[in-house]
């Protein structure tokens, strides 16, 4: 009998030892979801950050800008907005989304503008806002928020 106590003693300090490693793994589990929602949100705060400069532009035909779609963007924005911009408009990076069309009766690929200074950026979305389309000869052009 008393070897019986003793096993189920050994057997219960055994199982304890062993609840314990699992509570400690059960708290860094929680530890480490509380981590991960911490920097999935942080994660989703960085790319909208990124995307509050930019602005899509639909509807200009392939190949209209040229090669350079910054110096086309440069002197196209002030005259489709009507704004002056002091300093004149800089941009991060631009380009088209997607891989290039080779049949031109499809419609353009849109332009993704990364502008330097947010406060220019909130002007051409805000008179894109008021204005509706622009036109660049029989085509119409609208911008928004990407």
């Amino acid at each position: 009998m008393r070897l019986d106590i003793a096993s189920f003693q050994t057997r219960v300090t055994g199982l304890e030892h062993g609840m314990g490693s699992l509570e400690t793994l059960m708290a860094t589990s929680q530890d480490r979801d509380q981590d991960l929602l911490y920097l999935k949100s942080k994660l989703t705060d960085l790319e909208d950050r990124s995307r509050r400069d930019n602005i899509r532009i639909l509807g200009i035909p392939e190949n209209k800008e040229g090669t350079d779609i910054q110096a086309f963007l440069s002197s196209t924005l002030p005259k489709l907005t009507s704004l002056n911009f002091d300093p004149p408009l800089e941009f991060q990076r631009v380009h088209r989304v997607g891989p290039k069309r080779s049949d031109t009766s499809l419609r353009p690929r849109p332009i993704i503008a990364s502008l330097l200074r947010h406060n220019q950026t909130r002007q051409i979305l805000q008179t894109a806002r008021n204005h509706g389309p622009f036109r660049i000869g029989q085509h119409d052009i609208r911008i928004t928020a990407d």
